[in-house]
């Protein structure tokens, strides 16, 4: 005896195999503007959180450099960024990073007090 399956019912049992574990778990499709029992999404930028660790970075960054040249002093951390900024490559980058700007010097001022005070 030969029994013919049709395969698109196979994909059917599967489909529904996978909403009812999905139901299982607490998870269901509800259509926008419905009455619904989930709880509402935060209301929020999502580029947040982008954000939220690039600022994180800089400040780290800011820091860093603040207690570096408070650390090996303005003369040496001049001329290390000097050195920096005549070599190959990406080292000019770094050097443009590694420059002392005002936000860096004032870190290793505040550090200066703090420390030496």
């Amino acid at each position: 005896m030969i029994m013919w399956v049709d395969p698109n019912l196979n994909d059917f049992y599967s489909r529904v195999s996978r909403i009812e574990k999905t139901h299982a778990k607490g998870y269901g499709f509800e259509a926008a503007g419905t009455v619904s029992r989930a709880t509402p999404a935060k209301g929020g930028w999502r580029a947040l959180k982008l954000v939220k660790p690039l600022v994180f970075a800089a400040v780290v960054g800011i820091v860093l450099k603040g207690t570096i040249h408070y650390y090996i002093g303005a003369q040496t951390y001049e001329s290390r960024v000097s050195a920096l900024a005549s070599g190959d490559g990406i080292d000019p980058v770094g050097a443009w990073m590694m420059r002392a700007d005002p936000v860096t010097l004032w870190v290793s001022s505040q550090l200066r007090s703090l420390l030496e005070g």
